[in-house]
């Protein structure tokens, strides 16, 4: 096998499109011969805190290339978070401001890390040309794009037939994001398939400025825990790869069996053989998926003490050694109780007295065993009590 022949088949995998494939082909010939590596880019916005692993799918690939010798382009959306990418939402996705953006960036280099190797990554962020960019500047770029042809779009053109507004910066995110691609002069580009549009808008701008355009690839969106919606923060179905070891293999156990062969091709290294000897048996399958996802980001040692969490829990029906423990103070009783609204906010299982009304009236609250259903309880501590919230978040509180 050659290497052209390796590297495309390397690159391929998983990929949903490679557009157009002629054209990666005649630029990995070039970077082979003159051994300069191609400049891949990808780009994420931080409008959230967290790294889940549905951005992982193409930050995978992004590794792919990176492990072939090529030159990765990491770029933060700075200046883009605060317009809002309106891809795949049926309404204006919420602008950020600059506190809630410098706040989200703060541990993504981190997270990354975990993935891709960080002295070899070319980190960048937006804002360094688009917050220059002169309105005359703009106005240039915008005449490469139609009304029409953004219209086009399955966001904007459900939006636009149901009468929901559709705000004039939303129009200019393909533009900025297709112009980044030119200051960047990346070769390829990686994103999810509902982003081919802003995807394909760098190849215009690229072309239309006299550059050489840019292939773009497309990954799979991948499911969350639900099984329906794409992975998202926005609607809280999403495994974040900095959440606690227990916390990732719990909810990769929760996630329907018809996702399992999609998160191991998307999400793990193994062969295709090997993964279909585990679906054969689908609770192992789904074990040993979670296992090597939390291994991969925390290691071997904190997989097996996952499933042993796991297995105690759910399994056996015990309840965790380790565990937090919350104290009551005398100040916090009214006539030797309190009120289990307010021990569900003081133990942090609930972010809000309605969020614990809430987790209260679907069954999910339980003491020492037994479901609470009444918000107007008052408990009377004893010694201790075991106060459970879910599946997997326990406090004992005494």
């Amino acid at each position: 096998m050659t290497e052209l022949k390796r590297q495309l088949g390397i690159i391929r995998k998983n990929s949903v499109e490679v557009l157009p494939e002629k054209e990666l082909v005649e630029k990995l010939k070039r970077s082979l011969k003159e051994r300069n590596p191609l400049r891949v880019k990808y780009g994420i916005d931080p409008t959230g805190s967290e790294i889940h692993l549905g951005h992982t799918v193409p930050i995978r690939k992004l590794k792919d290339f990176q492990d072939l010798g090529h030159q990765v382009i990491f770029l933060v959306g700075d200046f883009t978070a605060t317009i809002g990418d309106p891809t795949g939402r049926n309404e204006t996705r919420p602008i950020l401001s600059k506190k809630q953006i410098e706040e989200n960036l703060l541990g993504y280099k981190k997270q990354i890390g975990k993935i891709l190797n960080l002295k070899k990554t070319e980190f960048r962020y937006n804002s360094q040309w688009l917050a220059k960019l002169k309105l005359e500047e703009l106005l240039k770029l915008a005449k490469n794009f139609t009304i029409a042809r953004i219209l086009e779009r399955d966001d904007f053109f459900l939006r636009y037939k149901s009468g929901k507004p559709i705000f004039m910066q939303e129009f200019f995110y393909p533009l900025m994001q297709g112009y980044d691609s030119v200051i960047l002069n990346s070769d390829v580009e990686i994103g999810a398939t509902e982003q081919k549009f802003n995807l394909l808008a760098g190849r215009s701008l690229q072309e239309s400025l006299g550059k050489e355009p840019q292939v773009i690839i497309t990954m799979p969106v991948l499911e969350g825990t639900d099984g329906k919606k794409k992975m998202s923060k926005t609607y809280n179905n999403y495994i974040g790869v900095n959440e606690k070891p227990e916390e990732i293999y719990g909810k990769l156990m929760s996630t329907p069996d018809s996702l399992t062969k999609k998160y191991f091709y998307l999400l793990t290294e193994l062969s295709e053989g090997k993964i279909d000897e585990f679906l054969k048996n689908p609770l192992l399958a789904k074990k040993k998926l979670a296992a090597f996802i939390v291994e991969s980001y925390y290691g071997e040692e904190e997989a097996k003490k996952s499933q042993k969490h796991f297995e105690t829990i759910f399994q056996k029906r015990k309840i965790p050694e380790k565990i937090p423990v919350f104290t009551i103070k005398k100040n916090d009783l009214k006539e030797g109780k309190i009120w289990i609204v307010r021990l569900l906010c003081s133990t942090k299982l609930a972010t809000s007295h309605n969020d614990a009304k809430r987790l209260i009236l679907q069954k999910a609250v339980s003491l020492n065993g037994a479901i609470i259903t009444n918000p107007d309880l008052e408990v009377k501590p004893k010694e201790e009590i075991i106060l459970k919230v879910g599946k997997r978040h326990f406090v004992k509180v005494k």
